[in-house]
């Protein structure tokens, strides 16, 4: 359906179609509807204009949508329809982050084509071993499961109502709680870890 409706919109205006020729770019992340809870999700395809997710909640028509998505960071928008994956949802931005995404979006959708090197800034991986304590400044201690980690932070569940903003160490990383989603908490890193630690083996 989707398709049909984005080839009816570009039969009537082909110069609309160039400026927003829809992507096969499958990125993960996460979306927070206006309930301010957040989920996963994964792009189906992706333009400068507009992206159509998988996602377990459906943002209803006319819902305001935070997406972030690996390598293209922070999005905002607004939901036009749901689909029978999740829902597409325009793209709201300035003339100069457009282009900025624009030039993003080309390069994630041609690296492997033309054989670019993996951008690993914001590459996730499932440690082997998910279990590691977190540990609050007063020195409280409770032991959460690493859900995924990428070189800036990490998203883990816990038994614990934890408090956002906190500063904290997980396992011996300094962090901070930076948000809650379904499922559990996101935690940005105080200093990036190094590329060459990133893999599966990794404890924090």
């Amino acid at each position: 359906m989707l398709s049909a409706l984005h080839n009816h919109r570009t039969a009537i205006r082909p110069v609309e179609r160039r400026r927003h020729q829809r992507m096969k770019v499958v990125l993960l992340g996460r979306y927070m509807l206006p309930n301010r809870l957040e989920y996963p999700c994964q792009s189906v395809d992706i333009s400068p204009g507009g992206i159509h997710l998988t996602a377990p909640v459906k943002a209803a028509p006319g819902e305001r949508v935070i997406v972030y998505l690996e390598h293209l960071g922070r999005i905002e928008g607004v939901a036009v329809r749901t689909t029978m994956e999740g829902f597409a949802m325009t793209i709201t931005a300035t003339s100069r982050k457009r282009e900025k995404f624009t030039a993003q979006l080309t390069w994630l959708a041609n690296r492997d084509e033309l054989g670019l090197p993996e951008d690993r800034r914001h590459e996730r991986i499932v440690p082997r071993n998910p279990r590691a304590i977190v540990t609050f400044d007063d020195g409280t201690e409770h032991v959460i499961r690493i859900i995924d980690i990428s070189l800036s932070g990490t998203a883990f569940s816990s038994d614990q109502d934890l408090p956002l903003n906190s500063a904290v160490k997980i396992g011996g990383t300094a962090a901070k709680i930076v948000r809650r989603f379904d499922g559990g908490y996101a935690a940005e890193f105080r200093f990036p870890l190094s590329a060459d630690v990133l893999d599966e083996n990794l404890e924090l």
